[in-house]
């Protein structure tokens, strides 16, 4: 769509967002990267997987964002005895109609929050696929449509706790972007102690965009111009990923597409029009480190493995002349 027939302007975009990281940073005290990434999930229509161990604020910041939106919210809290039903709804026997009635499950929302979901088995973690993916569920052989915008908002301990699933490649690659949280710092934590001794800040959050204000900013971001330059710094990160010797398993082109998705939210961040290269690499890790496989023994001391390989690519792809500003 032209941005003359987009019915907002950068001021607008930037107005709009600014006021949802306002929103959501009054709760996740000094994580303005993660709460940064979580709006760009949502304005590139991709997926958010949040991993980190438990107590961090995971699921505060896939609520918080929810509270910030005027959108229909659905929680799933995953566990082992979750049926992929469930999660897409069942087909029920009407008695009157003597037909058969859908009945929705939890996923026909436009935010959905997937808390834990490798606590729940594969099957069931699979259910999410097609809805990840085409943003449509099939239940008996029928077709049902989600809503717009659809966000899936999963958190995830890491595998080493016990009681965890590993989630399967195809269902990492649906994920547009992987956070961590990580520990607050000291000042950030002592403020949570005197701000939230008999306060939750979730229950003062107010709605500060509505569906409508998304699906206008969504459409602004994807207007953000890439260049040809741009377009082939990123084929070449991804190509480099599938040649490298220490990953078993490179960037998919579903990658290439959502981080080239997602650098445009990231401009439109920063008041831009257009992609540069810096925005690509900016978003490397989160965008591609989960989709990625290291090769049997590699280690590198002082980062994981498949983080490391990434700076490395970054420093040896070369920025294509065309692609500097």
């Amino acid at each position: 769509m032209p941005a003359a027939e987009i019915p907002f302007t950068a001021r607008r975009f930037s107005e709009r967002a600014g006021a949802v990281l306002a929103s959501v940073s009054r709760v996740i005290d000094g994580k303005p990267d993660a709460v940064r990434g979580a709006l760009v999930c949502l304005l590139a229509e991709g997926h958010l997987l949040i991993e980190d161990v438990p107590g961090v604020g995971k699921t505060m910041l896939a609520r918080a964002l929810a509270a910030s939106t005027d959108a229909t919210v659905r929680r799933i809290q995953f566990t082992p005895d979750l049926l992929p039903g469930d999660v897409t709804g069942v087909s029920v026997y009407n008695p009157v109609d003597r037909d058969f009635e859908f009945k929705p499950g939890a996923i026909f929302a436009q935010i959905v929050i997937a808390d834990e979901i490798n606590r729940s088995s594969p099957k069931t973690q699979s259910a999410l696929l097609e809805a990840m993916e085409e943003r449509q569920v099939t239940v008996d052989g029928r077709t049902h449509a989600l809503p717009h915008p659809f966000l899936v908002v999963a958190t995830q301990n890491p595998l080493e706790m016990e009681g965890t699933y590993a989630l399967p490649e195809a269902q990492r690659d649906r994920f547009m972007m992987r956070l961590s949280m990580g520990y607050p710092d000291a000042a950030a934590e002592a403020q949570m102690l005197r701000q939230r001794d008999n306060v939750n800040p979730l229950t003062a959050l107010t709605p500060v965009i509505d569906a409508a204000d998304i699906m206008g900013m969504i459409a602004w971001a994807r207007a953000v111009h890439v260049s040809p330059a741009v377009e082939q710094y990123a084929v070449a990160l991804a190509q480099a990923t599938r040649n490298d010797p220490g990953l078993h398993l490179g960037a998919s082109p579903r990658a290439t597409l959502q981080l080239v998705r997602a650098a445009k939210v990231w401009a439109a961040l920063d008041g831009r029009e257009f992609v540069i290269p810096d925005d690509l690499t900016d978003l490397l890790v989160p965008v591609f480190a989960h989709r990625l496989l290291p090769a049997r023994g590699v280690h590198r001391a002082g980062a994981q493995p498949v983080e490391a390989t990434l700076r490395q690519i970054v420093e040896r792809v070369r920025v294509p002349l065309g692609a500097r500003v």
